[in-house]
């Protein structure tokens, strides 16, 4: 198969058995509930620009395994110019759909998994890397979606896991058989999972000995026995639930996490990549953390050019495009988003292959990019708020609007520009409160500060990364200073 269409992708998840729970009730078919299908029709983008011709350079590429077409959500990075186009493809996505389309987390997953198992082999004798490319074929093949699984509750953040009063704060292997593991705990924050076929799972940390046995990594099935997925709330996101598509904001898009239960969940031994080497936890950790911080070079860049564009539209529709003001501000959301991509394409550009062959970001700029990302997007955000005005936090409902006698009355003092109906205005409005408060700010805003670690987690990596004893050597050298 290789590339799924649209609709064989939702005939797929039709399939699965999910346990999903949204307001405290199961949900009997999560594809077509109206709270959750809005970021479904996220993922379904990733599968229909796929099908385009116009846009196969960036969506498909050649499988390094089979050499068959794939989608690049499943691929290996065999080169700089595939980290390249990585960053460009998701900058499209977010274009497209102003939301979270939730497969980066599990390609970032791949990567990280695919060169860690390589060198945990090398060291251990270990058959872990033919596992996971065994897993991966199938993953390409059926052109799935998978849920990268990283981040544990942690409990108490001062203490290491095998420290917690209780043990499953961290996900960790209870039982050894001769056929597989048997593992409990939770991940939380977890991005598409409800629309996902598989579960990759990571360790949270590096580990210790101690902590042995909260390192592992494995990848089952989403609807395997034990797993129980609590689906996040979100601002706003019972309008999904009213009648009209305007008090929504982004009509068709959106995305969504959750908190995920593993309780009591056998692993197949085929399905194990890492099994208590503890020592090689924290080089899996820092590899996806390294390319999820890259994925934020070129994710949320798109979704700042949708809201860019609305801002931009806002004030044709306000009549203050003219205004000195409102360009410089414009102009100030450009150079921030853009300069946020410019450190997505750096880090990429600037890649480097693996002792596996797969190539690598450069760490550093990667976490330059991330941090910027905890910034950037919270600016842009309050000038397009700045720039709306306070009009698209406290404007009536679609109800009153299409009400027989209240709709008059927004229709005539709601006017903007003469020329621009009144309702188009709405809309925009509406879009700009999704991508800053609503649900979209989510996968906008929120996500931007703690989305592939904390801005505290990259600030370490840069202090690792930034070669202070070379800058020093550097200032010895030009003065002369020996020693």
């Amino acid at each position: 198969m290789a590339l799924k269409t649209p609709q064989e992708y939702l005939d797929s998840l039709r399939k699965l058995n999910l346990e999903v729970y949204l307001f405290g009730e199961r949900v009997k078919d999560p594809v077509d509930n109206p709270i959750i299908r809005p970021s479904l029709n996220s993922v379904i983008m990733t599968y229909e620009l796929a099908q385009d011709p116009k846009y196969a350079e960036l969506m498909v590429v050649d499988s390094h395994m089979t050499g068959e077409k794939i989608n690049r959500f499943t691929h290996i990075h065999q080169s700089t110019d595939d980290l390249v186009k990585k960053v460009k493809m998701q900058r499209l996505l977010g274009q497209k759909t102003a939301a979270c389309f939730q497969r980066c987390v599990g390609m970032d997953a791949f990567n990280a998994v695919y060169s860690t198992t390589y060198e945990t082999d090398q060291k251990y004798g270990t058959e872990y890397h033919a596992r996971f490319k065994k897993f991966l074929e199938y993953v390409q093949r059926e052109d799935l979606t998978v849920d990268g699984a990283m981040t544990d509750p942690k409990g108490d953040r001062g203490l290491s896991p095998s420290q917690q009063e209780d043990p499953d704060l961290f996900l960790h292997i209870v039982e050894k058989r001769a056929d597989g593991i048997v593992v409990k705990g939770a991940k939380v924050h977890q991005t598409g999972i409800v629309n996902s076929h598989e579960v990759l799972v990571m360790p949270t940390i590096s580990m210790t000995e101690e902590d042995k046995d909260y390192a592992v990594a494995f990848s089952v099935p989403s609807d395997t026995k034990g797993i129980k997925i609590i689906y996040g709330r979100q601002s706003c996101d019972t309008r999904k639930l009213e009648e009209g598509t305007l008090d929504r904001g982004n009509p068709k898009f959106g995305g969504h996490e959750a908190l995920v239960i593993f309780d009591d969940v056998f692993v197949p031994t085929e399905r194990i990549f890492m099994c208590e080497e503890y020592d090689f936890s924290g080089m899996l950790v820092e590899r996806f953390a390294g390319f999820h911080r890259q994925s934020y070079g070129g994710c949320k860049v798109g979704v700042g050019d949708v809201l860019i564009g609305a801002a931009a539209l806002v004030s044709d529709y306000n009549g203050t495009k003219k205004a000195s003001h409102i360009k410089d501000k414009l102009i100030e959301m450009i150079h921030l988003n853009e300069t946020l991509y410019c450190a997505g394409i750096a880090c990429s550009s600037e890649g480097h292959p693996t002792v596996a062959g797969s190539y690598e970001i450069d760490m550093l700029l990667a976490n330059i990019c991330k941090q910027n990302v905890t910034r950037f997007p919270y600016e842009i955000a309050r000038l397009a708020e700045d720039i709306a005005g306070g009009l698209f936090v406290t404007m009536p409902s679609e109800k009153d609007y299409r009400d027989p006698v209240l709709g008059g009355y927004i229709e005539k003092y709601l006017k903007g520009v003469a020329s621009v109906p009144t309702i188009d205005r709405m809309k925009v409005l509406r879009l700009i409160e999704n991508l800053t408060l609503g649900t979209a700010a989510v996968g906008y805003r929120t996500e931007s500060m703690h989305g592939a670690g904390s801005p505290q987690a990259q600030r370490i990596m840069i202090s690792r990364q930034s070669n202070l004893e070379v800058k020093k050597q550097l200032v010895k050298d030009i003065l002369d200073i020996k020693g």
